[in-house]
């Protein structure tokens, strides 16, 4: 019952701010800020970095507001923008390392992906070693294993081949592996 009042209290909310009216979205905002300032600090290392492209991403969300069709949820859609944005700030701040890798090591790697989500480690843990991962190699582990794009969404986002998405995943992914083998061997005290 919750949910159903929750939704009729943001889609109440959503008529309200297409109306201009700024209490509407202040508290649009209140209720998805905290979330898409995560998705934000997933691309952008640097909080404040990562701060100003999600303020960016709700400029575009209330003067887009009127696209908003009601199909999907009204979260799901800011979490686009907000994707799209920080995508668009790292392009604007970095070049992404274009890498020339041969996509037949693909074969070779392993998913860590079960072994983050399935380690003791911590949400702040995890962000840590995602956050050590060079800019284009971490866009691209983000929107593949955490926000589960497609290598084709992911090379059009990003305007690289699929077969550098691939190689930036198997880099990235590697790059990970390399460092939890260090960090369970300091755990274990075997280092």
């Amino acid at each position: 019952m919750k949910v159903i009042q929750l939704y009729k209290q943001e889609s109440e909310l959503i008529k309200r701010a297409l109306k201009n009216n700024r209490e509407a979205q202040h508290v649009l905002f209140e209720m998805h800020a905290p979330k898409m300032l995560s998705v934000c600090r997933y691309y952008i290392k640097d909080l404040q970095q990562a701060e100003e492209a999600m303020l960016n991403g709700f400029f575009k969300v209330f003067t887009q507001l009127k696209t908003f069709r009601n199909e999907g949820s009204f979260e799901g859609w800011i979490r686009r923008i907000m994707v799209r944005e920080s995508l668009s700030y790292l392009r604007s701040k970095r070049s992404f390392e274009q890498l020339e890798d041969h996509v037949s090591e693909l074969a070779e790697a392993e998913y860590l992906e079960t072994s983050l989500v399935e380690s003791q480690w911590n949400a702040s843990d995890i962000q840590q070693l995602i956050d050590s991962l060079p800019d284009g190699y971490r866009a691209v582990f983000v929107m593949y294993a955490i926000e589960g794009y497609k290598h084709h969404e992911i090379s059009e986002l990003l305007n690289i081949s699929e077969g550098t998405s691939k190689s930036q995943l198997f880099k990235a992914r590697k790059l990970l592996q390399q460092q939890i083998v260090k960090l369970k061997s300091i755990e274990n005290g075997t280092h």
